[in-house]
């Protein structure tokens, strides 16, 4: 009998060691605390910038946070939460807008518990010192208001008082940077865009610091209204048929052709537009060109820049877009040359675009040539005016040989004739930031240079066979019109 008491004991004591052995390995198991990521990690905040603390704790969940600030002598809640869903991962956002800080150098604590040890928790502490700075950047603008024709470009040179992560202009949903210079000042090229209004174009001049409080001003300009051409393009069937197979590389589909045509004219049109947004972010913050831009040689004006056109099929109205760039044709496959010195940003094929090669020449400021039989630049080249880039062709959406020349603006398509223009360059770009005090590359009209109507002057063959196309065009129209009330009479 005293035997069995005895191994009843001794498995009882078995049993309570191997419990407390299981408590004990269960108890020191998971030692290690939640790990703590506090973002940004920017020492210098506004009390209105948005923090983001990220938890994780490998072992167990993370039960509860704590936030204070500690401002000299003072130590203020800033944020305390307890996690019930046991999650080993959570994520919180913050602010410091209603603690009551002022300008100045505090404390942020962070204490993250986890639920191990039976909820005793492990514990971790982060420790970090920001600058509280509320006030926002100031800005001068140096440059006189600038004259901005609808779907062209301008120019600004101003300062900002202190470091900055973002500045530049604003208007109608578009960002155009400003860059920094070796003085100091920041010079932004920026557009009124050509589906803008009159009354819509308001830019301002933004500035954010560091700290993440902006300034925003209205910049005044010189608004100068341009009316774009319309016009009517048939969709033929020769067309439609000479494109099939091109088109099905573009876009595969089980449409008929003339509504594979519509999707492609639309929707792709709209995945390119944005695809060249992109490509206007990959920009030196130099100025990569020099001296007036060059045109094709001997090429004849086709299409105008924004140009609204409605597409016809059979007599019925199917699409409209807005055509951008400026269509200049040579001979077949005429030799395409580098319009200024710069970069190749992008060489390849983009569906309406056909072969294209995108030229980067800094500050946002980049060529398109598109259409083009064959691609004589690579990606990352550097080219001078002049080098030859490719051939004229067809690709893409075109049916007659010849090339799209645009000029794009942080992405954007621009009216290319002002930079096809050296005297508008000279008096809008380069004469008014060298008079605000900026530095800009040395510029001389070219010789063959001549003034055009509107008193600016413009060079290569392409701005004079601008003019005169749309001269020779009102005097067809006034005398087809003519010719019509003679008929009715």
């Amino acid at each position: 009998m005293k035997r069995k008491s005895q191994l009843a004991y001794s498995v009882f004591l078995a049993i309570v060691v191997c419990a407390c052995i299981a408590a004990g390995y269960l108890f020191f198991k998971d030692s290690t605390p939640p790990t703590i990521a506090l973002l940004p990690e920017t020492q210098v905040v506004s009390t209105s910038m948005p923090f983001t603390l990220q938890l994780h704790d490998e072992g167990s969940s993370v039960k509860r946070v704590s936030i204070v600030a500690k401002w000299g002598d003072r130590t203020l809640p800033v944020l305390e939460e307890n996690f019930p869903s046991g999650a080993n991962t959570q994520e919180l956002a913050f602010s410091l807008k209603d603690v009551g800080l002022k300008d100045g150098t505090l404390e942020l604590i962070v204490t993250a518990t986890d639920s191990a040890r039976f909820g005793i928790g492990n514990s971790q502490t982060v420790q970090r010192t920001i600058t509280i700075d509320n006030t926002p950047p100031r800005v001068t603008v140096k440059t006189s208001p600038p004259n901005v024709r609808r779907g062209g470009s301008a120019a600004i040179l101003y300062s900002v008082s202190k470091e900055v992560s973002q500045t530049g202009v604003k208007a109608n949903g578009l960002f155009f940077p400003g860059f920094r210079q070796e003085n100091g000042d920041y010079l932004c090229f920026f557009a009124f865009p050509h589906f803008a209004t009159m009354e819509n174009f308001t830019p301002e001049l933004v500035a954010v610091d560091v700290a993440g409080n902006a300034r925003i001003v209205p910049l005044t300009v010189n608004k100068i209204f341009q009316e774009f051409k319309k016009d009517t393009i048939p969709v033929t069937q020769n067309f439609l048929d000479k494109k099939n197979e091109e088109f099905h590389k573009i876009l595969p589909s089980t449409l008929s052709p003339v509504e594979h045509f519509i999707a492609i004219n639309r929707d792709v049109r709209l995945a390119n537009t944005q695809a060249l947004m992109e490509i206007g972010r990959r920009t030196s913050a130099d100025i990569l060109w020099k001296g007036a831009f060059l045109a094709l040689p001997r090429g004849a004006v086709r299409a105008l820049f924004a140009e609204h056109r409605t597409y016809m099929w059979e007599g019925k109205e199917v699409d409209q877009q807005t055509h951008l760039g400026y269509d200049l044709a040579s001979t077949a496959n005429a030799p395409v040359p580098a319009a200024n010195s710069g970069k190749v940003v992008f060489a390849g094929y983009l569906g309406i675009y056909g072969n294209l090669v995108v030229i980067d020449h800094g500050l946002g400021l980049q060529s398109l040539y598109s259409h083009l039989y064959e691609i004589r630049a690579t990606e990352g080249q550097t080219v001078n005016r002049g080098d030859i880039i490719g051939l004229t062709g067809i690709s893409g959406m075109a049916l007659g040989d010849h090339l799209h020349f645009g000029i794009l603006m942080s992405g954007l398509e621009v009216a290319p004739l002002e930079w096809l223009d050296a005297g508008w360059i000279r008096d809008n770009i380069i004469k008014r930031v060298k008079e605000a005090g900026g530095n800009l590359p040395a510029f001389t009209l070219p010789a063959n240079a001549t003034t055009g109507a509107a008193g600016a002057t413009a060079t290569g063959s392409a701005a004079a066979q601008g003019k005169k196309k749309n001269a020779a065009r009102e005097k067809a129209q006034g005398k087809k019109q003519g010719k019509t009330k003679e008929k009715r009479r």
